[in-house]
């Protein structure tokens, strides 16, 4: 499932209402994204993900299936946040839900490397010097090649 939204999501809510009469679920992995207070020795005091309606939800969609395809999954919910956002605001939860844990930490790891760099939205951040566009990162990059050559 994949939401996008601007609202705040309550994280055991969600695990909860995933694992509720799926008696398959051998173990649930989650993450949970941030806004930090800190980026690249600037002090943030704000962020803006923007994103185009239909669009992002679409390629979310995309990424949640490719993780479905490889490995078998109970459930995985994608949720991500728009809007402005502030230091120690949530922005992301990435849920998966497997009967054995490999495949669900596998499916965590991939949804977040692949989230990072292949889901449309941009971030506009809030420093003491300005607002400023975030550049992609090479770390990201690395990481989600990796599981590019695992296909």
């Amino acid at each position: 499932m994949i939401r996008v939204q601007a609202q705040d999501f309550d994280v055991g809510a969600e695990i909860d209402a995933m694992a509720a009469g799926n008696t398959h679920i051998g173990g649930i992995a989650s993450f949970v994204g941030y806004v930090r207070d800190l980026n690249d020795g600037n002090t943030v005091s704000a962020i803006t993900l923007e994103h185009y309606p239909g669009m992002t939800e679409r390629r979310l969609n995309e990424i949640e299936q490719e993780a479905q395809r490889r490995w078998l999954l109970e459930d995985a919910l994608i949720i991500h946040r728009y809007g402005r956002l502030e230091p120690g605001d949530r922005i992301v939860l990435v849920v998966t839900a497997s009967a054995h844990r490999q495949a669900a930490f596998n499916a965590t790891m991939f949804l977040m490397d692949w989230l990072k760099t292949e889901a449309p939205f941009w971030k506009l951040e809030a420093t003491g010097d300005g607002e400023h566009w975030v550049e992609a990162r090479e770390a990201d990059d690395i990481a989600a090649d990796k599981w590019k050559q695992k296909n």
